[in-house]
């Protein structure tokens, strides 16, 4: 089967970009869901332990570390999402790295909205967390946590797979410039076999 052509930058832009804002939309929805509907620091059992609402503002990254550095993880959050806006207009061409990086751009700007937009104020808000699965693990966390830490498992996979972002794949790449090689090699052996017919031909006459 024919691998299918890469993606027109165009294209692959677009993906990222729709996903990003779908994404980004679930995730702010979500969340003045969260805001309207729960108690606040109170829990609220979904399915048993296995799923439990428990709303709070996090003023620092997981596990609420660094509560008193909030503009850092701003300016990181503001980063992250420079580069991906970057790679999606001048690198990507692949479809799974278009789809790793919409998603993880819309959960990169779903916790940059609160940061930049939530009290107490741009650049310290506070993200806004309401999701608890203490089965899995002790933090609190959203919509937005959930894509980012999913899709950045899901670009180390693409990374380990060898798959680069114009879609292109190591052993293929490889490969080719293996027989860009050979060919090279081949059309010198090609002209100093003609040389030598040449010189033979001369000395003859």
């Amino acid at each position: 089967m024919a691998d299918r052509p890469p993606l027109r930058k165009a294209a692959a832009g677009a993906i990222i970009a729709v996903l990003a804002v779908v994404v980004l939309a679930a995730d702010q929805f979500t969340k003045q869901l969260a805001l309207e509907n729960l108690p606040y620091e109170q829990p609220v059992p979904v399915i048993g332990d296995f799923l439990i609402f428990y709303l709070v503002r996090n003023p620092g990254a997981a596990f609420s570390l660094g509560e008193g550095v909030t503009w850092i993880f701003t300016i990181a959050l503001a980063a992250v999402a420079v580069a991906i806006v970057w790679l999606a207009a001048t690198r990507v061409k692949s479809r799974l790295w278009a789809v790793a990086l919409g998603l993880l751009l819309g959960g990169v700007l779903g916790n940059l909205t609160d940061r930049m937009f939530r009290e107490p104020g741009f650049p310290v808000g506070h993200v806004i967390d309401f999701i608890n699965t203490p089965w899995m693990m002790p933090a609190i966390y959203n919509i937005a946590d959930i894509f980012i830490v999913s899709m950045m498992i899901g670009v180390a996979l693409l990374v380990l797979v060898g798959l680069h972002l114009d879609g292109t794949r190591e052993r293929k790449a490889a490969a080719i410039d293996a027989e860009d090689g050979d060919g090279a090699s081949a059309g010198g052996a090609g002209s100093d076999g003609e040389a030598d017919a040449a010189a033979s031909d001369s000395s003859k006459g």
